[in-house]
């Protein structure tokens, strides 16, 4: 998207980490920043810890992004972090229910949030895994996921890194019609294994979009992920060196995490500043 006049953009992350050194919030800030360079747009973004010092955004901000994080996202509940999450959240909604803001807010949640919401909400369950999920997997869109703009330009499916302990499965379909969200996509199919398929992408709302796979994730990350010995040692045995090595392998294919990190939260970002640059012509 170019804009004749740059203008600024407010962007907030909230890092959900928990102190705990990740890839992650490297990738969000190198898409931030080389969407404004693309963009001609101004994105300043500011970074809040929420688990460990409690800190919220306030309303000021035109875009929120919720990272992936460790840890349960079961055990958690009724924390005081938790309770303050939550809050913010329920004002982020009160704020895009109210017709007099034209302006609405646009929040995205990646894993843990994304966990997080599902469980907060009861659109779907939200449960420990057999087995840790690490590595490159492919993403099957939904009929509504082929239709949703923030994966307009991928495959069908399309790859992504999943790295999680969790998994969000039996969605509520009566209410997430009756709150206007839909499925979009699905983890891959395996009749041979007796396990649910979970969801990994849902659109809560007009305004607010989640992914259980990492759509931020770049080859370098990955890369360094996947040649550390505990990571290289347990894809191994989960899956066998040949698994190990072909996703080593994806890591640099164009059509595979590239083409993800390049459109999927670049699209959430065209989608959110459109709707601002309509609102200020």
């Amino acid at each position: 998207m170019q804009m004749s006049e740059k203008r600024s953009v407010r962007v907030a992350i909230l890092d959900m980490n928990e102190g705990q050194p990740n890839q992650g919030m490297r990738c969000i800030h190198e898409i931030l920043n080389q969407y404004g360079e693309n963009s001609n747009i101004d994105l300043v973004w500011d970074e809040f810890e929420v688990r460990l010092e409690q800190q919220l955004p306030d309303l000021d901000y035109d875009v929120y992004i919720s990272s992936g994080g460790p840890g349960s996202p079961l055990e958690s509940k009724n924390s005081s972090w938790e309770k303050k999450y939550f809050r913010w959240l329920d004002q982020v909604f009160q704020f895009n229910n109210e017709p007099a803001n034209q302006c609405k807010k646009h929040v995205f949640f990646i894993c843990h949030s994304f966990q997080l919401f599902c469980r907060q909400y009861k659109l779907a369950r939200v449960t420990k895994r057999k087995s840790t999920a690490f590595g490159v997997f492919p993403q099957h869109l939904t009929e509504k996921g082929k239709k949703e703009p923030i994966f307009q330009g991928l495959n069908d499916p399309f790859y992504a890194v999943d790295s999680r302990d969790y998994q969000v499965i039996q969605p509520d379909y009566n209410l997430l019609r009756q709150t206007g969200a839909a499925v979009l996509a699905i983890e891959k199919e395996r009749p041979h294994v007796p396990l649910e398929r979970a969801i990994m992408a849902i659109r809560f709302n007009e305004f607010m979009i989640g992914t259980q796979f990492h759509p931020e994730a770049d080859a370098v990350g990955m890369t360094m992920y996947l040649q550390r010995k505990d990571k290289k040692k347990m894809v191994i045995a989960e899956h066998g060196r040949e698994k190990w090595q072909s996703m080593i392998e994806h890591l640099n294919d164009p059509d595979k995490i590239l083409l993800t990190y390049s459109h999927v939260i670049p699209n959430f970002l065209n989608i959110a500043i459109e709707q601002l640059q309509g609102i200020e012509v």
